[in-house]
């Protein structure tokens, strides 16, 4: 599983949207073969800043079930008006948690 973070800034006053258009899309994801989950989250400092958070099976559903076919081009379409800038994306995959648990001479917050 990975999961795709996404950055999104939009432009001051098209929250709502961006918001609308999130959720005339979120079919789109959610209907693709290999897409896990997907939530949108409001920056509680910048409300023009959001996060889209989609777990996919692997990074090949993502880009072959959603980013090479007609549902993302719809997907650009709808927020295209109210994004500031083209969103930044990032996969991240899940960790091991044996022996992953820092020790005090690992750990940041230890002095």
């Amino acid at each position: 599983m990975v999961l795709e973070v996404m950055l999104i800034d939009v432009l001051p006053g098209r929250e709502d949207d961006f918001l609308n258009a999130y959720e005339a899309a979120r079919p789109m994801f959610a209907s693709t073969p290999g897409c896990r989950s997907v939530r949108v989250k409001q920056g509680a400092e910048s409300v023009t800043r959001f996060l889209l958070l989609v777990e996919w099976d692997s990074m090949e559903a993502q880009e072959h079930g959603f980013r090479g076919t007609e549902r993302f081009a719809q997907w650009r379409a709808l927020i295209a008006a109210s994004i500031a800038q083209p969103p930044l994306s990032e996969f991240f995959s899940e960790v091991g948690s044996a022996g992953l648990r820092p020790g005090p001479e690992r750990d940041f917050f230890t002095a």
